[in-house]
């Protein structure tokens, strides 16, 4: 691949190592690419409130692609730029498709406001009982009704003890599904985000204003929901650590997260 104008980059198992850090040869590699004139943006399954400790260890604020693809936000300004959500009617017909394919499963909610933190109303929403995947503090837990009134950009299915490709699997069986089915873990948690989004289009709204083509992109992911990305992108690249079909999906293999996996691609063309 000739010199890259934009580095897409997801975060978790990626950027990250094992330790939720940026490795000082991996950082040092990204911020001489931006400082070769490349363009680098994250994109990621976080959503815009989780952004900012990937700002801290990177030294400066990137673009991002959030939720998926759900989001583009500007974390230098702490923007929404675009959003989109599954409506109300839409999160009620696969909340019921849920709770008749996976039974026991909870559900869960992300929804946005204009600014990363907007504190006005609570943005990660679950349902009674939901078990959560990860550490998240930012839990509000309501009724399914409430959980199902408002627009959300995407929706989380969770069944504890669960492998998410066997989820993933059962629902996508369901034709007619409004939304597109993905996950970043294998441990009981599906996404489904609006149907048409991924991490793809995300990256490629903003790469179209800026004239960059998807054959000057470099990818870099390790899980499912970064499948699209690395097939769009001109290279894309998986981590040693990466899922076998995000392997199977990628033009090259590189070191795992814990080992620079990041940081040894980007020196071939700014190191």
């Amino acid at each position: 691949m000739t010199l890259p104008a934009l580095i897409a980059c997801d975060v978790d198992g990626t950027l990250f190592d094992d330790d939720e850090t940026i490795r000082p040869r991996t950082r040092d590699a990204v911020r001489a690419a931006v400082a070769g004139g490349a363009q680098f943006i994250l994109a990621t399954g976080r959503p815009p409130r989780w952004i900012r400790p990937v700002v801290d260890e990177l030294g400066f604020a990137p673009m991002a692609v959030c939720a998926n693809g759900a989001v583009v936000y500007d974390s230098s300004t702490d923007r929404v730029i675009s959003v989109r959500t599954l409506p109300v009617d839409t999160l009620a017909e696969l909340a019921e498709l849920a709770a008749r394919v996976i039974p026991g499963a909870g559900l869960a909610v992300e929804r946005i406001g204009e600014r990363a933190h907007d504190t006005a109303t609570p943005q990660f929403v679950s349902s009674p009982g939901y078990e959560h995947a990860w550490l998240n503090p930012d839990n509000t837990e309501v009724s399914i009704e409430d959980l199902l009134s408002a627009p959300a950009i995407k929706l989380l299915i969770r069944k504890t003890g669960a492998r998410s490709a066997d989820m993933a699997a059962a629902l996508a069986k369901h034709v007619g599904i409004e939304g597109d089915i993905t996950y970043s873990t294998d441990n009981g948690l599906i996404e489904i985000v609006p149907l048409g989004t991924s991490k793809a289009t995300g990256v490629e709204e903003v790469a179209r204003p800026l004239e960059i083509l998807s054959d000057e992109v470099v990818a870099f992911g390790d899980m499912p929901n970064d499948i699209p990305l690395l097939r769009w992108a001109g290279h894309g690249v998986a981590m040693g650590n990466a899922h076998p079909e995000v392997i199977d999906a990628a033009d090259e293999i590189t070191a795992p997260n814990s080992d620079d996996g990041v940081g040894r691609v980007l020196e071939r063309w700014w190191l």
